[in-house]
């Protein structure tokens, strides 16, 4: 989930790729055409990711892997990310796609698989291949379609989002312990105090929060981080299934009260100018820079905001994760068994070369200097032993793994749901917050009551379409116990 690099519109995009001949944008990274050697590599791979913060890793993997791979070039071309699913979609309808690329989040993937964008990877991800990763890293209708592998994990489960405290600013409001250490707050009335205490002894030349919401996407991040503390799946922050609460197998920002309480202290916090001004129309790389800056004591974001911040040699912050009224988080992260990461296209051209580089940043080394260079957590295990962390931050990253586990996977209860397509529906959650903390919206309860309805009625329409096999229910799992792993029983 990284940052968008740029705000360029989906048109100058567009004129930016066709410009470069070969749909690479301005964000080209890595590499050349030439092997480590300066002769003319065989084969010129192009590779399409949205990663911004990550984009270390990227190079170095490329580096490496041309250094053992001098007849295969590697393209790199960073999109912006909250336009990445259009251009991937304008590449396939120019018949110009990217050899391998970071899976798009929409369409959703078994769209993608039945539009004959994607490589199915069997000649090559046999049962050897696919027995170095965890057990149930493949499966049917999520990685896996009619049988036929198209991607694979490569993180494993991982809280999504953090709430990032700066050192600095906590301390300059007398946020510390007896020992000298920071305050972290647990509670929302804990994170309530803190606010009140850096505005009030700032004067308010500093601001108590501070978010990024020029891609309409970080300022729902707020309310699906406290709604889960609250004991609600969330989802908020992002489209398609994932909001859905399973517990009923419908949306419920209407009905779940969690939602419009969480909105409704957000507000309060804005009435009280507790929000960084500019929040609405700052990028998240500016938020991120300015909470680097002590421009504000808190911020929301995930994993992908440290290696920036390592870069430029900002260490002085805590994160916690899932505050809650009571200090207990009473839902956690959610995520599918099996996974995506990267894919080969159907129209490659180079399928052997492109299988070479998709498995090289499937590779257990690869995994690793992820972890190392801070940027998550392996799907190997044997990758992510807090031992080998010395960066203090990162370290309490990954002692919040067990705030993430597997939920419940409809399609595998029932495959025939691998076919169900979901239309975007708008306005969405991001479009709702935006119009309520601009003002524009002010009836927040009949919004959520529309979306809701909304949502619930693509799925109730999609799962027609779908037709024998597939019903409502399907995606209900009353027994599911937000606090713990769900184990989905396949259809008998």
């Amino acid at each position: 989930m990284s940052s968008a690099i740029s705000r360029r519109s989906l048109l100058r995009g567009a004129a930016a790729l066709a410009g470069a001949g070969a749909f690479g944008g301005a964000l080209t990274g890595c590499s050349d055409d030439s092997s480590p050697s300066g002769s003319k590599a065989d084969v010129t791979l192009t590779y399409w990711d949205w990663y911004a913060s990550q984009a270390g890793w990227v190079d170095n993997e490329i580096k490496l892997f041309q250094q053992a791979n001098p007849g295969i070039a590697i393209k790199k071309t960073t999109q912006v990310s909250d336009k990445y699913a259009d251009l991937v979609s304008l590449a396939y309808r120019s018949e110009n796609p990217p050899d391998i690329l970071m899976v798009p989040k929409s369409p959703q993937l078994s769209q993608q698989v039945s539009q004959d964008w994607l490589l199915p990877l069997d000649k090559w991800a046999t049962t050897s291949w696919q027995s170095r990763f965890p057990q149930n890293s493949f499966v049917e209708g999520v990685d896996v379609f009619d049988s036929k592998v198209y991607t694979a994990p490569f993180a494993a489960p991982a809280p999504s989002l953090q709430l990032y405290i700066h050192h600095g600013v906590f301390k300059d409001a007398g946020l510390t312990n007896s020992d000298g250490s920071v305050q972290l707050p647990k509670t929302w009335d804990d994170v309530s105090r803190a606010a009140e205490a850096i505005t009030s002894k700032s004067g308010g030349k500093v601001s108590a929060f501070g978010f990024g919401n020029s891609t309409n996407t970080s300022l729902a991040w707020w309310l699906d981080l406290f709604v889960r503390g609250a004991g609600s799946p969330g989802g908020a922050a992002v489209g398609g299934i994932d909001g859905m609460d399973y517990r009923v197998g419908k949306w419920t920002f209407g009905t779940d009260r969690n939602y419009a309480d969480v909105i409704t202290m957000l507000m309060e916090w804005k009435s009280k100018n507790w929000f960084y001004p500019n929040s609405m129309s700052i990028s998240d790389e500016q938020a991120r820079a300015f909470f680097e800056r002590g421009r504000f004591g808190m911020t929301i974001g995930g994993v992908w905001n440290q290696p920036e911040w390592t870069e430029h040699k900002f260490t002085e912050y805590s994160l916690v994760t899932l505050p809650s009224p009571s200090g207990t988080p009473k839902a956690l992260f959610y995520g599918p068994p099996g996974g995506k990461f990267v894919a080969v296209s159907s129209k490659s051209k180079h399928a052997d070369e492109a299988w070479a580089w998709f498995d090289w940043l499937y590779s257990q080394d690869a995994g690793k200097r992820w972890v190392e260079q801070g940027q998550g957590l392996s799907v190997y295990s044997q990758n992510n032993d807090p031992k080998g962390v010395t960066f203090a931050p990162f370290a309490q990253y990954v002692a919040m793994a067990g705030t993430a586990v597997v939920g419940p996977q409809p399609t595998i209860r029932n495959p025939a749901l691998t076919k169900l397509e979901l239309p975007a529906v708008k306005p969405d959650i991001n479009d709702v917050l935006s119009g309520v903390y601009t003002g524009q919206i002010k009836d927040v309860q009949g919004a959520l009551n529309s979306l809701t309805d909304r949502m619930n009625q693509a799925l109730a329409d999609g799962v027609k379409k779908v037709g024998a096999g597939a019903k409502p229910t399907d995606f209900a799992f009353p027994d599911w116990d937000l606090t713990k792993a769900y184990s989905t029983k396949p259809a008998s």
